[in-house]
C-alpha cells in the first residue's frame, strides 16, 4: 500500500481566495513552523515571510525540525544539530532586519532512543541554538496501517514505553529542555503515562493531538472524535502537557479541503475545526493552549493569512485576554521567548 504523502502546494489554486486580514491589531506567534530545502520542494525563510505578509502581526515564529540542514559530517546522531544552528543563523537575521523575529525558539531532533548517550547531543543543541534552542522533537506516530508510517522516522508501537526512549527522555528535565509529540490519536493515554512518570518536563501535543480521517479512519470522524475527546481529557490532567492548535490542514486529518474548485474560506475552515479546536480550548483552557500554522506542510490545503482569520473565527467570542494567550502568550512562556510583554 502506497504512503501517505502531504498535499502538493499549488500556489494558482491558493490565489483564488485571498482575504483581508480580520484584526491586524493581534499581536501572534506562529507556533510552529519549518524551514527545508530538498529537491522536490524548498521553503526558507524568505517564502516564509512572503506568506506572513505585511498585514498579519506575526511577532515571533516557532522553527520546529523537519530533517533539513543536517551536517553532513561527524557522528550520525550530531548530525541534526546542523539543523539547529541553520535555525539559529536564521533568527539572528531576522532580528537584525526589524522585522518578525524568525526562529525565536527552535526545536530540534535528537534520537532519544540512544539513550543516556544522547546527553552529549542535547548539550551540541543548547550550544548551536545561541539561547534560542528550547526542546526536542522526536516523532512517535504509529499505526498499524503501514500507510500512516513515515519511513524517515521510524517508530514502534511501544516507543514511549521503552526504556532506552525514557532513559533519553530524562536528561530533558536535566537540561531544561521541553518535548514536542506528535503522534496519533489513539497513541495519547501512552503520552498520558509519560507525562505524569516525568511531570517536571514540559510537553507540547503537536497538531490538535493526531486526529485521522484517512484510511480504516475515514467515514468514523464521530468515532474517532469521541476516543480523542476522552484521550485529551485524560491528557488535560497532566499540568505538564499544553496543546497546539493547528496542523489540521494535513492528508491525514482527512478534512478534503485540497478536492474543491477553489481554495477554502477562513469561514469554511473554521466550520469544519470547530468541534476540535473548543474541545482543546475547553479542555486545556487558553493558558495551555496556542496556535500554530504548520506551514509550508498546511498550505496545500489553504492560505496563510486565511488560517489566521479561521483561527481569529474561532477566538472570536473569547476575551481579548484569553484570544492573547492563544496567539502568543502561552508560546512565549512554554518556549521562554524574550521580551514579550
Amino acid at each position: 500500500m502506497q504512503r501517505f504523502s502531504h498535499h502538493p502546494i499549488n500556489e494558482v489554486w491558493l490565489a483564488t481566495r485571498q482575504e483581508d486580514v480580520f484584526d491586524k491589531k493581534q499581536r501572534i506567534i506562529d507556533a510552529h513552523h519549518h524551514l527545508f530545502d530538498r529537491p522536490s520542494q524548498h521553503y526558507l525563510a524568505k517564502d516564509l515571510t512572503t506568506d506572513i505578509g505585511s498585514d498579519l502581526n506575526v511577532i515571533a515564529t516557532v522553527f520546529v525540525q523537519a530533517r533539513g540542514f543536517y551536517r553532513v559530517d561527524g557522528p550520525e546522531a550530531s548530525q541534526p544539530v546542523g539543523e539547529t544552528e541553520y535555525a539559529a543563523t536564521v533568527g539572528e537575521t531576522a532580528e537584525k532586519s526589524g522585522g518578525p523575529n524568525l526562529c525565536a525558539a527552535i526545536v530540534g531532533y535528537a534520537d532519544l532512543t540512544l539513550g543516556d548517550a544522547v546527553r552529549p547531543v542535547l548539550e551540541q543543541h543548547i550550544r548551536a541554538g545561541r539561547d534560542r534552542f528550547r526542546g526536542i522533537r522526536h516523532i512517535l506516530t504509529w499505526d498499524e496501517n503501514s500507510r500512516l508510517l513515515n519511513p524517515a522516522y521510524p517508530t514502534t508501537e511501544n516507543m514511549m514505553e521503552s526504556h532506552e526512549f525514557r532513559s533519553g527522555f530524562s536528561h530533558l528535565a536535566d537540561l531544561g529542555l521541553s518535548f514536542d509529540a506528535w503522534l496519533y490519536f489513539h497513541q495519547i493515554p501512552k503520552l498520558t503515562a509519560l507525562a505524569r512518570r516525568f511531570p517536571t518536563v514540559q510537553i507540547i501535543l503537536n497538531h490538535c493531538g493526531g486526529i485521522l480521517g484517512i484510511g480504516a479512519y475515514a467515514g468514523h470522524r464521530d468515532d474517532v472524535f469521541k476516543q480523542w475527546r476522552a484521550a485529551m481529557a485524560e491528557l488535560a490532567t497532566c499540568q505538564n502537557v499544553t496543546v497546539k492548535i493547528g496542523g489540521l490542514g494535513m492528508s491525514l486529518f482527512g478534512f478534503g479541503f485540497e478536492q474543491a474548485d477553489k481554495a477554502p474560506s477562513s469561514e469554511i475552515l473554521a466550520l469544519a475545526w470547530q468541534p476540535w479546536v473548543h474541545t482543546c480550548i475547553d479542555l486545556f483552557g487558553t493558558e495551555r493552549c496556542m496556535f500554530e500554522s504548520n506551514f509550508p506542510v498546511d498550505k496545500g490545503s489553504y492560505g496563510y493569512a486565511v488560517g489566521w482569520n479561521a483561527m481569529m473565527r474561532l477566538a472570536s467570542e473569547l476575551t481579548a485576554e484569553e484570544r492573547d494567550a492563544l496567539f502568543f502568550r502561552t508560546a512565549a512562556t512554554i518556549y521562554n521567548i524574550k521580551d514579550i510583554n
